[in-house]
């Protein structure tokens, strides 16, 4: 026996049975002939009248005082009917909702009150919202098991899921988030999926801005962005370099040569930094990297007096021939995805007459504006260029938030980063996570299981974004027992009494003992079906929900419309054919604004 089964039994079911029949035979029999012979006497008044003693009047049909008649004997015939027929309704009904019925939902009465979870009720979180300046309560999350109470984070938390595919993340999580959010939002993806849902939504409310370099939603670069023009210093330089290390890599790759792999980084962040300060296109690293004793990029840094990484990168050079090659090798395996010709027109101008707008953070940060970064696995991935796209809007977000009362945003930004351990591996992660929710900035993390962030973070950073994340939710399919185990102990144990019968000849023996049990066990937590998501809040209990898929939400038919609109093929605009752009001569210094006709 499974302990959903078992826990929620309460005891004996024989025991239960004969107690409700003894209930019945002693209270309900009695009871229902006393309204008989009342009701009767009602309808048709006896000569003799009734006895007002209860036991009189409920027992006088089998002591002969109050004899059956014809007018006892319809309405008994008739309750019979009525019971018959409300018998079988129940039954319908049982069968129906036997059959929809979620057996996970039992555990939901061992699991958080309201009164458990009261700072993520709608009350409370539409309270905190409001000394924000905000209409909108916060981040919903789904509705109890027990009572059907609305859960949400607040604009100050920051949350991780950890979804297996086909569970519902999409459609109950990651596209409403995005939909209700009252500030501007990045959400970085995979699949077409969370744009197609919900970009003419954001649309009616500022503008919508999506980089999609491999073509996952097949859209074409109506505008550009300059990824250098987040390098302001070496520290940052270095950051860029360990996320483009980070997603050049094969799922699971835990890196190669600790030496190589390390000075391969600091090359790397050199360059950057180098084509940086000297205004030229982010694809110029991928060539000085291509070309080991070239020292354009020192020359750089000489002149606009980073000496330190101008002689880092000159020693790199110089190094003998096998030991260049291999740092060289290493830096350049970091940056392939500045190869793929693709990807040029995201990031550089057309030429001197290109009127694309290019895309700066700053500016986006100030309005209720949507930007997409999707991006594919695999070779040629653009994943390190999405991450340095989200870093480098949730920097300017948090700059922007120092300006501000309260060193917050006057109105939240939402970062959901779906897929993030394959599209958006970003290294820094665990250690902002706090951070940033007093900001305003509400990241909202998606993975489909525990090993894929310790892939990337590793398992004490894995553990960090675990313990650091406001709001927690499981919502199944996944089958990591280790993972689930721990859970399973937070979620926690109940006590229950176990009754054992024991027969002999001389009679029979009942003992109980009380036991303790897993409120989901490894098993339950395994087989979580869709619907249904355990959540785990700051300082709350564990607590069962219901997902509330966007089917079910007020924008639903403008859902329908967007997916239907962006599902259909679209003509290429005018003038754009997406063909590969070289960094052509005389326009090395067009970089770091925009460009105007």
């Amino acid at each position: 026996m499974s302990s959903l089964d078992r826990k929620h039994k309460g005891g004996s079911a024989g025991e239960t049975a004969l107690l409700a029949l003894l209930v019945t035979a002693l209270i309900g029999v009695p009871a229902a002939l006393y309204g008989l012979n009342t009701f009767g006497h009602q309808l048709a008044p006896r000569p003799e009248g009734l006895p007002a003693d209860f036991w009189a009047r409920a027992l006088g049909t089998f002591t002969g005082d109050l004899p059956w008649r014809s007018t006892e004997i319809y309405l008994l015939t008739a309750a019979g009917v009525l019971l018959l027929a409300l018998f079988a309704l129940f039954l319908a009904r049982s069968i129906s909702k036997g059959n929809k019925a979620v057996k996970h939902d039992r555990a939901a009465a061992r699991m958080a009150s309201l009164r458990d979870v009261g700072p993520f009720t709608e009350k409370q979180v539409r309270a905190k919202a409001a000394r924000f300046g905000v209409n909108t309560p916060g981040v919903m999350i789904g509705r109890m098991v027990r009572g059907g109470n609305t859960l949400y984070a607040s604009w100050e938390d920051t949350l991780l899921h950890i979804w297996g595919t086909r569970t519902g993340k999409t459609t109950t999580q990651a596209a409403p988030s995005i939909i209700e959010a009252p500030g501007p939002v990045i959400a970085t993806s995979n699949k077409r999926d969370l744009s197609d849902l919900t970009r003419d939504i954001r649309a009616e409310e500022g503008e919508v801005w999506v980089f999609d370099p491999q073509g996952v939603a097949t859209e074409e670069p109506t505008w550009w962005w300059n990824p250098l023009t987040y390098v302001t210093d070496s520290e940052r330089a270095a950051e860029m370099a360990n996320n483009f290390a980070l997603g050049s890599r094969a799922v699971g790759a835990k890196g190669g040569d600790a030496y190589f792999d390390t000075a391969g980084k600091d090359l790397l962040a050199g360059l950057l930094l180098a084509a940086a300060v000297g205004k030229q296109p982010i694809e110029r690293v991928h060539t000085w990297l291509s070309r080991p004793t070239n020292d354009e990029a020192v020359r750089l840094l000489d002149e606009a007096g980073w000496i330190k990484e101008a002689d880092s990168v000159g020693g790199v050079i110089a190094t003998p021939d096998k030991q260049r090659e291999g740092v060289y090798g290493t830096a350049r395996q970091m940056a392939s995805c500045l190869k793929n010709e693709k990807i040029a027109a995201w990031v550089n101008p057309t030429g001197p007459g290109d009127r694309r707008p290019q895309f700066v953070p700053e500016d986006f940060v100030r309005g209720k504006n949507t930007l997409y970064a999707l991006s594919k696995e695999g070779a040629g991935t653009a994943g390190p260029l999405v991450t340095s796209l989200t870093v480098a809007t949730a920097t300017a977000a948090e700059e922007y938030a120092v300006t501000q009362r309260g060193g917050r945003l006057a109105v939240p930004m939402v970062c959901v980063l779906d897929e993030a351990a394959n599209v958006c591996r970003w290294g820094n992660l665990p250690d902002l996570y706090s951070h940033y929710g007093s900001r305003g900035i509400v990241v909202s993390t998606f993975l489909q299981s525990w090993s894929q962030g310790v892939d990337v973070w590793g398992e004490s950073g894995m553990k960090k974004l675990f313990s650091t994340a406001n709001v927690f939710t499981y919502g199944g399919n996944v089958k990591e027992e280790q993972f689930l185990k721990m859970l399973s102990d937070l979620i926690g144990q109940y006590r229950y009494t176990a009754v054992s019968t024991s027969r002999q000849k001389g009679g029979s023996s009942t003992n109980r003992q009380d036991s303790t049990d897993d409120i989901l066990s490894v098993a339950d937590l395994a087989a979580l079906p869709k619907g249904r998501a355990v959540m785990l809040g700051s300082g709350a209990r564990a607590v069962l929900l219901r997902t509330v898929p966007i089917s079910d939400r007020p924008y639903a038919d403008k859902v329908a419309a967007s997916e239907a609109a962006h599902n259909s093929p679209r003509p290429i605009p005018a003038g754009l054919t997406g063909a590969p752009i070289s960094a052509a001569a005389g326009v090395g210094n067009r970089w770091s604004t925009m460009v105007k006709e």
